[in-house]
């Protein structure tokens, strides 16, 4: 009997389809990076601790460094690349720049994925109601009180995916 060491794994990553053929350890952060070729998604610690590779699976935020590939065969897939529309950026990316949420940007696209689900979850109602919600991705350059800001932004103006946020310079 001969086992495969690869799988067919079909992801739908940003709208588009990408049939790859994976050894069925390969991490998520990893297919997306080295064979979709997105590499806006960092690779941080690599053991689920910074959230630097939060992206959204079936529009839930997830850890693509302890996501395995095979795990999502199917999913709809976002990542920081599938945000903007139409060119124009998201507005918690918009919310990002303006309120100057990031420093040396290594952080970031997993910040503005995670800031993006907290919410549409719910979750930012108050400062302390986003810290809680966005505790699991850290920022070494400690931008978290612009961080804040750019989501409380968002929040305030009932932004969604397709609206313009306008947010103090």
């Amino acid at each position: 009997m001969r086992f495969d060491s690869e799988l067919t794994v079909r992801l739908v990553v940003n709208g588009a389809e990408h049939t790859l053929r994976l050894e069925p350890r390969v991490t998520l952060v990893d297919a997306l990076r080295d064979r979709v070729g997105l590499t806006g998604t960092k690779k941080g610690c690599d053991r689920g601790e910074c959230g630097a590779c939060t992206v959204h699976v079936e529009g839930r935020r997830v850890l693509a460094c302890m996501t395995l590939a095979v795990m999502v065969d199917g999913a709809e897939i976002t990542t920081i690349e599938g945000l903007a529309e139409d060119g124009a950026l998201h507005p918690v990316q918009e919310a990002f720049l303006r309120c100057d949420a990031l420093q040396c940007g290594f952080c970031t696209p997993g910040q503005v994925m995670s800031a993006v689900a907290c919410l549409a979850e719910g979750h930012a109602g108050s400062a302390a109601e986003i810290k809680e919600w966005m505790s699991g991705n850290l920022c070494r350059c400690a931008a978290y009180p612009q961080i804040v800001a750019a989501v409380q932004a968002v929040a305030s103006a009932g932004a969604s995916a397709s609206t313009r946020v306008a947010v103090p310079r």
